[in-house]
């Protein structure tokens, strides 16, 4: 088990890895999402390219960061029955929804994805828009992040097996205290607080 635990610690290590890259997509879509606006306003110039690329950036990050999502405990979670069960409890049917639909799902969309992949890939298909991009890049992300979401989802079940075997401590709780938008909020009343100090 403990051999498990050790590729477990592996696997979240990438999936931070890969979370900390996507925050810079999310930042380059930012940046040509606001470029393109700007252009477009004030020369009156579009391009379909910067269009393409800026959601070619969000749905790459959007798919990858799907594994350090789960890693954090970040999905939307219903915890009306769950809530009830004891800890253990609650594992074993994070165990169940693990096992029976989450790596199910995994496996069927990078089965089915792959193939449109490898098509759109050997045939240099190109977006239909006039100055769009070749799409198989994109095509790529689908298998890509729900395989690194399967990893996450084996890391996932190391843990929660380890935590019944009181290996480790509750996997379930956040890594982080406050989620992106509580620290946002809080950033925003300090802000606020400060200059109705400074004000005065």
């Amino acid at each position: 088990m403990r051999g498990l635990l050790s590729i477990s610690t592996l696997i979240d290590h990438f999936s931070q890895w890969v979370g900390s890259l996507m925050k810079w997509l999310i930042f380059g879509s930012t940046v040509v999402s606001c470029v393109n606006a700007i252009v477009r306003k004030a020369f009156d110039v579009g391009s379909n390219a910067f269009l393409e690329i800026q959601w070619y950036l969000f749905a790459t990050s959007f798919l990858l960061a799907a594994g350090y999502t789960l890693l954090n405990n970040e999905h939307v979670r219903i915890d009306v029955v769950s809530g009830r069960f004891s800890k253990r409890g609650q594992i074993w049917i994070d165990i169940f929804g693990l096992v029976c639909f989450l790596i199910p799902v995994c496996l069927t969309v990078i089965w089915f994805s792959t193939p449109l992949f490898l098509q759109s890939y050997r045939s240099h298909e190109v977006s239909a828009n006039a100055g769009g991009l070749i799409l198989w890049p994109i095509y790529l992300m689908l298998p890509l992040g729900f395989l690194f979401l399967l990893l996450q989802t084996i890391s996932e079940l190391i843990k929660r097996f380890g935590f019944l075997r009181g290996l480790i401590a509750d996997p379930t709780v956040k890594l982080v205290d406050k989620s992106a938008e509580e620290e946002l909020a809080e950033a925003i009343r300090l802000r606020t607080e400060a200059a109705a100090l400074s004000s005065k």
